[in-house]
């Protein structure tokens, strides 16, 4: 995409409706077979880009491409929380493509492992993504939107040393002294979300890479990602009772993807931009800039972090 003078606001109450002519624009969708990731590949292939949808279940992939035309929507098998997987789907990617989203995500669940040893909200909202993002960047021309969660203000890293992090991302609460839970580890992944972010976009100034790298969060969006937790758990009640919340309290998923849609194609978006809902509390809402907890801009932290995760997926800057 032709590089432009950056914006510094959002104009009010955009849309999706506002996205301009995508003819020619390839977009990579991790999680894009449902919630945010499926609303921002619907209106990316409406406004006539071309998508590709990373998903574990071929079947929801396939489904989801013949939905919403097969002419403009691909997809790719890709397993977050296996690094075997995502190195196999980077390998399949062909050609360049212009944004790459990094959307799939788990939230608040019952512990457990990847494959790969590591505590599964971390593997697959933060590792997962780490790894597929640094595996495409020579792909990749315009930018890298994460999506994080306004949960990131509840998540730590402890002292956030080296070994704490690792410790923490591979599940060994037991030797840290701690007893694990599920929403402060999902804030944790989403803060990762947001660090890695912003250490990309300063590792992609540094080396003059084509691309700039930009976080959104989705507010309070009705999405399958609040049942997931109670299904696991097996405890049907409870995602009734999600079911009912979120149609009375929740914005729509469409709502919730135009801080995606937003930082994905309006042009002018800066490196290290953050977009989330305009309305209270940022829970729902027209997208515009907002800001991450302070701990967020820690580079300290974000380096750290990065090293770790360099380590733990094999898959390095340099």
């Amino acid at each position: 995409m032709s590089k432009v003078h950056p914006i510094t606001r959002i104009p009010a109450r955009w849309r999706a409706s506002d996205i301009g002519d995508l003819r020619g624009k390839r977009f990579l969708i991790t999680g894009g077979t449902s919630g945010i990731g499926l609303e921002s590949a619907r209106e990316i292939a409406r406004a006539g880009g071309d998508v590709i949808i990373a998903a574990r279940d071929p079947i929801k992939a396939q489904r989801t491409t013949l939905s919403l035309g097969a002419s403009r929507v691909s997809w790719l098998e890709a397993d977050l929380s296996n690094l075997l997987s995502i190195r196999s789907a980077a390998r399949k990617v062909e050609g360049e493509i212009d944004v790459l989203i990094l959307n799939a995500e788990i939230m608040a669940i019952p512990f457990m492992k990847s494959s790969d040893d590591l505590e599964m909200q971390m593997a697959v909202n933060h590792f997962g993504h780490f790894a597929l993002a640094n595996l495409l960047r020579e792909k990749i021309r315009d930018r890298v939107i994460s999506v994080s969660s306004v949960a990131h203000k509840m998540g730590d890293f402890g002292s956030g040393s080296i070994d704490e992090i690792e410790s923490r991302s591979r599940g060994d609460f037991e030797d840290l002294n701690m007893e694990y839970s599920p929403w402060r580890v999902y804030g944790a992944s989403k803060l990762a979300n947001i660090l890695f972010t912003f250490e990309l976009e300063r590792l992609a100034r540094k080396s003059g890479a084509s691309f700039i790298s930009a976080v959104v969060h989705p507010g309070y969006s009705n999405t399958n990602l609040q049942y997931l937790a109670p299904e696991l758990s097996g405890d049907l009640r409870k995602v009734q009772g999600m079911k009912i919340v979120n149609k009375i309290v929740a914005q729509s998923a469409a709502m919730g993807a135009l801080p995606t849609l937003a930082a994905a194609t309006i042009p002018g978006i800066s490196g290290g931009s953050f977009i989330g809902p305009g309305g209270i509390i940022e829970m729902r809402g027209h997208p515009k800039f907002v800001r991450a907890r302070q701990l967020a801009y820690d580079q300290q932290l974000a380096r750290n972090l990065w090293h770790v995760s360099e380590e733990i997926t094999g898959v390095k800057w340099s």
